[in-house]
């Protein structure tokens, strides 16, 4: 960690460095000595952890004295004023501060004296944390600044810089792999993973850079200096040695106590270059969470700065227990915002259809990065004769029971559009399923069925926000479609508008947080969407529409800082329609002449569009899906050809039964047309209709 001057003047703080790249930090020399430890005066006041979150005395600031000047790059701290009556000699300032001041300067440090022998400590001698004050404020920092992280990085980052320079030199932090979450008991061995060190290091050192960045987790390969150790990355705690014994006793121990002397080693890894420092320069503090054991923290201190003291371990128990809850609550944390990931994931589209004549693209956006799960949803429906239903929905509420009845919501509609029913009914039956669901289960929905052949859209809207429609010209306007009351309201009817859907033009179907916030109200933010859409329009000039994806990427960047109060959905079509020209349909009546006629009319619908090569396989295919329509049928069968990027061929009859693939036994006479149909075709599949059934097939083509 790089050292800033600072200056003392008055009770102001010193300016707040800027965090350096390196997570390890550097310190540079001054005098000779490391920084003192716990003291008000220390000279890497930039340099100690958590210093504008620790309390004043450990920032480095003078009570009282004239105004010292900032030292040059590379010359001496600067110097405190002297230790008032009653201030013990060891909150002053640092010995080596003044070395050139005369024996009479009143500003001259004292001598501090060594604790043990009484006698006065020469300038420039470390002085630990002294004061059981020192600690307390130290270990309150530490934990605030602990306490501060939300996931299991930051709470690891913070115990390492919290620890590094003000309680140790160097720091490592290993963890579980994997770290067990809630109540789950690990069946493997248990295996420490070496999650992130921070160290000391000295300018002069010349390795690296103190200020590169290096990422998160550093593992030293060599022993640049003593005390700086080489670590294994990965560690198996062997049942019944002495680590496993070190972990299960949970209290922090010295390295050289014999417990320790034996569990370093195994922790660290056996290599005969393994320098670790000599007398209590090094604790090993467990990381035990609310069940079990989840890791261990190793603290070092190198030969020149005093070594730990036994009110030490209390510091580094404290350290280590507060790491270890908060780590045990980010672990669980992760898991429920990977389960709300998940279930916001499973509840909207993992991919869009891609439906004859209508090209589609979509985005979703969480309310903030807190609010993971909300009640916005988007779908998007292939439906009988070539349509495809639109459909954008908003549950009221943020929380998992709002996603759940999103889903609930969403599959209805799913089925329901499956059913072929008109919008207006789809939206009746949504409101049924709400009012089952709970007297309090409110939405918004809007639901719109396109048609490609005929170039028309159908719109049913349930309180929701109308859709705006961008036209090939680059106009923009929003559609007036009924608003209708919100789903769940009950004993109320909802009116569904036609309306033309031109082709290259671009329909924008989407929920309330896009345009609404506390900021601007809903009104305002459909007219800045309108001109939005205008605007983007005019870039790529009157004949070409712009893309989707880039289009729905325009619309988002409307928003501002304060617009994100709510999730957004976003539904966009671009209407490409099928041409007269590509659409072939026949009306046959159930008559046993109903298939001769049928290959007839197929024949002659493939030679005008040049699809010869596929004659034969459509003529036998038509011929057997129009003969169990015939079979079965009152009224007229209808017989429709479309030519798109493939061939489908669609027959509808008034029978809701739909026909089932089976396995023909060798003595029926039937029961084999599907089977040739699943042979031959690209694809296949009948749908109910509330007029009977369609049976389709698609058929790839050269052209």
């Amino acid at each position: 960690m790089t050292e800033h001057p600072t200056s003392h003047e008055g009770r102001r703080p010193a300016a707040r460095p800027a965090a350096p790249a390196d997570p390890r930090g550097a310190l540079r020399r001054a005098s000779g000595a490391f920084p003192v430890q716990g003291r008000p005066g220390a000279a890497s006041t930039g340099a100690t952890a958590s210093a504008d979150d620790a309390d004043p005395g450990l920032r480095g600031s003078a009570a009282s004295g004239a105004p010292q000047p900032a030292p040059e790059h590379g010359g001496a701290a600067p110097v405190p004023a002297p230790a008032g009556p009653g201030r013990e000699a060891g909150g002053s300032a640092p010995e080596h501060a003044l070395s050139d001041a005369g024996p009479d300067d009143p500003h001259r440090p004292r001598p501090v004296p060594d604790r043990r022998s009484g006698q006065p400590r020469p300038p420039g001698t470390p002085v630990a944390m002294r004061r059981d004050g020192d600690r307390l404020r130290f270990v309150g920092a530490a934990t605030r600044r602990i306490a501060r992280g939300i996931d299991l990085d930051e709470i690891v980052m913070g115990l390492c810089r919290a620890s590094v320079p003000t309680f140790s030199d160097v720091i490592l932090v290993y963890l579980r792999d994997p770290l067990p979450v809630g109540d789950e008991r690990p069946t493997g061995p248990v295996v420490l993973r070496l999650r992130r060190t921070d160290r000391l290091r000295l300018i002069d050192e010349g390795a690296e850079d103190p200020d590169s960045d290096s990422g998160g987790l550093l593992t030293m390969t060599a022993a640049t200096n003593q005390g700086d150790p080489v670590t294994a990355e990965l560690c198996e705690v062997r049942t019944g040695g002495a680590l496993a014994e070190v972990l299960r006793g949970v209290r922090p121990v010295f390295a050289d106590s014999p417990a320790a002397l034996a569990a370093l080693p195994e922790l660290l890894g056996d290599d005969p270059d393994l320098a670790l420092p000599t007398g209590q320069r090094a604790i090993l503090a467990p990381l035990r969470g609310r069940r079990r054991v989840i890791g261990a923290a190793v603290f070092l201190r190198r030969p020149e700065r005093p070594a730990f003291e036994a009110d030490d371990l209390l510091v580094a128990g404290q350290l280590a227990t507060h790491s270890a809850l908060g780590i045990d609550k980010a672990v669980l944390y992760g898991r429920e915002a990977y389960i709300a990931d998940e279930l916001q994931r499973t509840m909207l589209p993992e991919t869009l259809p891609r439906p004859t004549g209508v090209r589609l693209a979509s985005r979703y956006l969480p309310a903030a990065e807190t609010a993971r799960v909300g009640g916005d949803w988007y779908d998007a429906i292939p439906l009988p004769g070539s349509r495809v239903a639109l459909v954008v929905g908003d549950v009221m509420g943020h929380s998992m029971t709002s996603a759940a009845i999103m889903g609930q919501l969403r599959t209805t509609a799913q089925t329901l559009a499956g059913l072929d029913l008109p919008p207006q009914e789809v939206l009746h039956h949504l409101d049924e399923q709400a009012q089952r669901l709970g007297s309090d289960r409110m939405a918004t929905c809007l639901y719109a069925v396109y048609d490609p052949v005929s170039h028309r859209i159908t719109i049913a809207n349930a309180g929701h926000p109308p859709p705006v429609l961008l036209h090939l010209g680059g106009r923009a306007e929003v559609l007036r479609v009924p608003p209708g009351a919100p789903i769940g309201v009950g004993g109320v009817d909802f009116e569904a508008v036609e309306l033309d859907a031109p082709a290259g033009a671009t329909l924008l179907l989407y929920t309330d947080g896009l345009v609404e916030s506390r900021l601007r109200d809903v009104w305002t933010g459909i007219e800045q969407l309108r001109e939005r859409l205008a605007a983007t329009a005019q870039l790529t000039g009157p004949d070409h529409p712009p893309p989707l994806e880039a289009l729905c990427d325009e619309v988002l960047d409307m928003l501002g800082p304060g617009d994100r109060d709510d999730d957004i959905a976003l539904l966009a079509a671009r209407f490409d329609g099928i041409a007269p020209s590509d659409v072939a349909y026949w009306l046959l009546d159930p008559e046993d002449a109903a298939p001769g006629r049928a290959r007839r009319l197929a024949r002659s619908a493939l030679a005008r569009w040049g699809l010869e090569e596929l004659t034969d396989s459509v003529e036998l295919l038509v011929s057997e899906v129009v003969t169990n329509a015939v079979r079965y049928a009152s009224r007229p069968v209808t017989l429709r050809l479309l030519r798109t990027d493939v061939l489908r061929c669609e027959v509808g009859d008034d029978v809701p039964q739909l026909p089932r693939l089976r396995q023909a036994r060798a003595t029926d006479e039937g029961g084999r047309g599907l089977y040739l149909v699943n042979r031959l075709a690209r694809r296949w599949g009948a749908t109910r209709l509330s007029t009977g059934k369609v049976v389709w097939f698609e058929l790839s083509h050269a052209n």
